[in-house]
């Protein structure tokens, strides 16, 4: 599986501290049979508002970095195989995954 290096690279290099974040996450990723199997990080910096990500899709295993307009809900679409990798807020994540465990 390939490393994630590029964000981490970014806030080596521009110092960047949590409190320096409008957003910072970095989570496993799940493909359409619901199997986790992706790896996604997104950072916004306060200094741009631009939400940088980089992602292992779950569908694939394509690696890719991409630089896009921070807004929620906040997707990007796998380059290679056009797989919609969605960062859903953890308490909606939270509650989807409740509601499943019951039924």
């Amino acid at each position: 599986m390939p490393e994630m290096r590029k964000i981490q690279e970014f806030v080596e290099k521009n110092n960047i501290l949590p409190k320096d974040c409008l957003y910072h996450t970095n989570r496993t990723v799940k493909n359409s049979e619901k199997e986790p199997k992706g790896q996604m990080r997104v950072l916004v910096p306060k200094s741009d508002g631009r939400a940088r990500a980089e992602y292992i899709c779950p569908e694939c295993g394509h690696y890719a970095y991409v630089e896009a307009e921070w807004k929620r809900p906040f997707y990007v679409k796998c380059e290679k195989c056009s797989f919609k990798i969605s960062v859903p807020k953890l308490r909606d994540e939270a509650k989807k995954e409740m509601k499943s465990k019951k039924a």
